[in-house]
């Protein structure tokens, strides 16, 4: 009997070594977890990030001195200089034993003032040097700069990964400089929690260009530019932001996929500066809305709601009113991905992508441009539109109304009131929008506002809906679609 226990014991421990061994091999010959092979690797590539400049201020002064009597006694003062500094971290993802430049990947917000200042990069042998800034691109918060090894000093480089084949679920360690000099290169463990984050960052610096991977181990103030790495001690993203209240971690960072930042830093390298792609649209998103006037299966596209003149677009016979399915064979999602598999394609190249049109699918050949450099890079769309119904008036686009709100429109009708508490208050249409089609009916007087929006109420009857779709224009001059729901 005691042999048989014996063997069941047995039996019961190869199996649960094979378990372990299974997950990933979650654990070394000598017994030690597979992260501490991946920092000894890939921690000396680490490095901590330095940032001495001095900044303009303006001295508070009181507003009576603004009166131009006493601005001819007190004239105002000159602006003044204030030192600041900033700490991230950042990663040697490249070395040239020819020249002994090291190049290191970081963010934009982490190295951007080191232009004009002093950038102090200290290794993992506290040796220190003075860097120059290769390339910035605010667009995706993606910075290169490069430090001169001295000869007889060793580098760590390291490895790059493939951020298209991660999965949720899969560990992630993130390796940085939080808060303090006297905590570099610290090592935390988590787990990919999400892909295809975006619109995380807001404000006037927040990046176009958003896809990040979300991920529970520690990312604090000062990690920022540090490496993201998978198990296998390959980088697969560099750790940019957290969400959080207190400004400490609570277990959501956020880190710009290597793919995404790999094509960002060759052009850097290469160029300076990042050249991109453009077709010529103003994408909007699909809401559950627009779903149904689309008659979409599903919230999932990216919906064309203006085609620039002269465009790649409009030569390769895009209209307004197209839904993007997908480019150059991948699903389409949204619009942060839209924009990203644009930017990041190759300039000159030709590529089919799948459009909805009047309940058809059909695809287009377009011939990929280089981003005109006087252009303004994009217009944000709010995330979410709210479905709207009648409820308002409109006006001529040549009446005294619109003559006083600068409406700078040689087509549509402008909105002239609205009334609260109606569908149309709620979804957000204010005086001043521009109506310019009604179901597709291009609308230009009171008058064909009144009979199209009569026939497009039969039309909704007719076919048992209770949604009639406009196209607008914002008060900033932003062309929009947005449903009107008769409930």
């Amino acid at each position: 009997m005691k042999v048989v226990k014996s063997l069941v014991i047995l039996l019961m421990l190869i199996s649960f070594s094979s378990c372990a061994q299974a997950k990933g091999g979650m654990l070394m010959a000598d017994g030690r977890s597979p992260v501490v092979q991946v920092v000894r690797d890939v921690r000396e590539a680490v490095v901590q990030i330095k940032v001495e400049a001095t900044v303009n201020v303006k001295t508070n002064r009181s507003p009576f001195f603004d009166d131009d009597f006493f601005k001819f006694f007190f004239p105002s003062p000159q602006q003044q200089q204030r030192p600041v500094s900033s700490m991230g971290s950042g990663f040697i993802y490249e070395y040239h034993p020819s020249t002994r430049e090291a190049f290191i990947m970081t963010n934009n917000h982490v190295a951007e003032r080191g232009q004009e200042g002093k950038i102090t990069v200290t290794m993992a042998d506290k040796k220190t040097y003075i860097a120059s800034v290769v390339g910035l691109d605010s667009n995706t918060d993606v910075a290169v700069i490069k430090i001169k090894i001295d000869e007889k000093d060793t580098i760590t480089v390291a490895p790059l990964g493939d951020s298209s084949i991660l999965e949720i679920g899969e560990w992630a360690i993130a390796i940085g400089n939080p808060f303090a000099e006297g905590l570099d290169r610290t090592v935390t463990l988590g787990v990919v929690s999400a892909l295809g984050r975006y619109d995380i960052i807001q404000g006037a610096n927040s990046p176009l260009y958003q896809d990040f991977i979300q991920t529970d181990a520690a990312i604090n103030p000062g990690n920022s530019g540090g490496p993201l790495l998978n198990i296998d001690g390959k980088v697969i993203g560099i750790n940019t932001a957290i969400a959080s209240n207190s400004g400490g971690n609570i277990g959501i960072g956020f880190a710009i996929p290597i793919n995404l930042a790999k094509r960002v830093v060759d052009d850097l390298v290469a160029n300076g500066k990042v050249q991109r792609a453009y077709i010529g649209i103003l994408p909007q998103e699909i809401t559950p809305d627009l779903v149904e006037a689309f008659h979409l299966a599903e919230v999932s596209g990216v919906l064309i709601a203006k085609v620039e003149a002269d465009s790649p677009a409009e030569l390769a016979g895009f209209k307004t009113g197209d839904v993007i399915l997908e480019i150059d064979g991948e699903r389409v999602i949204n619009v942060a991905r839209f924009r990203i598999a644009i930017a990041t394609a190759k300039i000159g190249s030709k590529i089919p992508i799948k459009i909805l049109r009047d309940d058809k699918e059909k695809t287009l050949q377009i011939k990929l441009e280089a981003f005109p450099e006087d252009s303004v890079a994009a217009v944000k769309e709010n995330g979410t539109q709210t479905a709207v119904s009648t409820g308002f008036g409109v006006e001529d686009i040549d009446s005294p109304l619109a003559k006083r709100l600068s409406i700078n429109s040689d087509k549509g009708v402008v909105v002239s009131s609205v009334e609260p508490n109606t569908p149309a208050a709620r979804a957000g249409l204010e005086v001043g929008f521009v109506i310019i089609e009604i179901d597709g009916t291009p609308v230009n007087t009171v008058g064909e506002f009144r009979s199209v929006l009569a026939e497009a109420k039969l039309r909704m009857e007719k076919e048992k809906r209770n949604i009639i779709r406009i196209y607008v224009l914002d008060r900033n001059q932003v062309p929009q679609f947005r449903v009107l729901r008769f409930e």
